[in-house]
């Protein structure tokens, strides 16, 4: 009887979270993420790993970006080459944003003999910061937004991008520079879904929004719809990973810069 009441009070909280999201009753009381009072949007530099990662991880963010008018830009570091399906994956990562509303020309995918996918790839912070350099200057970038040092999943690649980032953000001293990095959860809180929703609320509460913020995705269907663009990796596991991860419907962003 207890497991059963344990059970019965996840499903309600579960169906309860979702239809917070679907009834858009969530209202963060802190100031607005990378709201200035600017006339026109930021120019924001989202740097990745491999493509897929912005609809696996990133989607609250991107979705709150675009829908008030910032311009995105994606910087893929690699094709995802390591099964041997970059020039398909590729493709996968236009059409994948083209349903997050990132123009196909705002998206740039390298494709490096030292930046290759796979577990126990070293990658060269040095060459990570001068690709993500070029680019700041390229696209007159104000904003970065990129993985921690754990990378959600501990992906070796995702953590060597996101320290690559920090060394260019060490260096750096051209002109003012907004960095932020996707905060790694406890396992919990990773595949909790909609209910992380309470936590990261909380837990943002504890930090001033200059520091934390927590943005809730307005659209999670766009997720499914981003992620479904990635034929060649939309097997059973990640289907599961989409449904189930908290990263699904909140992402928590650092200040690092």
């Amino acid at each position: 009887m207890a497991w059963l009441i344990i059970i019965i009070s996840l499903i309600v909280l579960w169906v309860a979270s979702l239809c917070k999201f679907f009834c858009g009753s969530f209202h963060d009381a802190k100031a607005a993420f990378l709201d200035d009072g600017r006339v026109f949007g930021r120019n924001v530099l989202l740097v990745i790993a491999h493509p897929d990662d912005e609809s696996m991880f990133f989607t609250p963010t991107i979705n709150y970006l675009t829908l008030r008018g910032h311009d995105l830009y994606i910087l893929c570091l690699s094709t995802g080459d390591a099964d041997g399906m970059g020039s398909i994956r590729k493709e996968e990562l236009f059409l994948a944003s083209a349903i997050l509303k990132i123009p196909h020309q705002q998206v740039k995918i390298l494709d490096h003999p030292d930046l290759q996918d796979g577990f126990g790839k070293v990658w060269d912070w040095n060459l990570i910061a001068g690709f993500v350099e070029d680019e700041i200057c390229t696209r007159a970038i104000d904003s970065i937004i990129t993985f921690d040092h754990y990378g959600v999943s501990g992906h070796c690649n995702h953590r060597d991008v996101g320290r690559g980032v920090q060394k260019l953000l060490h260096d750096f001293s051209e002109r003012p520079l907004e960095a932020w990095e996707l905060v790694s959860k406890s396992i919990f809180r990773k595949y909790s879904g909609p209910v992380d929703i309470w936590l990261s609320k909380l837990f943002a509460l504890f930090f001033d929004s200059r520091h934390l913020q927590c943005l809730l995705n307005e659209d999670p269907s766009k997720t499914y719809a981003a992620m479904a663009q990635h034929r060649s990796q939309w097997i059973w596991f990640r289907k599961l990973f989409v449904s189930f991860s908290s990263y699904t419907y909140v992402n928590t962003l650092k200040r690092i810069h």
